[in-house]
């Protein structure tokens, strides 16, 4: 990546994975990334379960009744959760985390997909927080935030175009200031 606009142009939503793993140097880095996000008053109330076993990515991409099913296929979940005790912001704190990884895996070539986990439920109705967080024994005080799914890109997806900035959302000094 040349600079850091590229980087915002290139990243996109990654649903299609190849069967390709990720090197122990790639999670790494993709952990140190989220380990430097930033957090209302250094809380670090943010944690982290990495999950690699294709067995229980299985079950992860059942999270919700749609928008998850591709997680299957992913080489790697990376889950954020955060205690609300911690830090009365553990979303906004947990949701810089889970992007600084998804810009962390576009820098080294990955795909990466959020899938939203807090205030969504699974087919039958049970909350996904609840049953992503039994599926990977997280205790009853973490709230799970979202899972990011990474692997290596399956498919092309062409740069974000900028004539579709929507200008009209930008308002100078006042909202509908000139």
């Amino acid at each position: 990546m040349e600079n850091f606009s590229d980087l915002l142009k290139n990243r996109r939503s990654m649903r299609k994975f190849t069967e390709e793993e990720l090197t122990q140097e790639e999670v790494v880095t993709l952990l140190k990334a989220a380990l430097m996000a930033p957090s209302s008053k250094r809380s670090n109330c943010w944690q982290f379960i990495v999950v690699d076993d294709k067995e229980t990515l299985d079950k992860l991409s059942r999270c919700k009744e749609s928008g998850s099913a591709f997680l299957k296929e992913a080489a790697l979940a990376i889950v954020v959760a955060a205690d609300p005790l911690a830090s009365d912001v553990w979303i906004e704190d947990a949701s810089v985390a889970s992007i600084l990884i998804q810009l962390q895996a576009e820098d080294l070539g990955l795909g990466s997909c959020w899938i939203q986990v807090r205030e969504r439920y699974v087919a039958t109705g049970m909350p996904s927080d609840e049953y992503v967080r039994a599926i990977l024994g997280i205790p009853l005080q973490l709230q799970v935030l979202s899972i990011i799914a990474i692997g290596h890109k399956g498919m092309e997806r062409k740069p974000f175009n900028e004539e579709h900035l929507q200008w009209e959302k930008v308002h100078i000094n006042k909202y509908g200031g000139q």
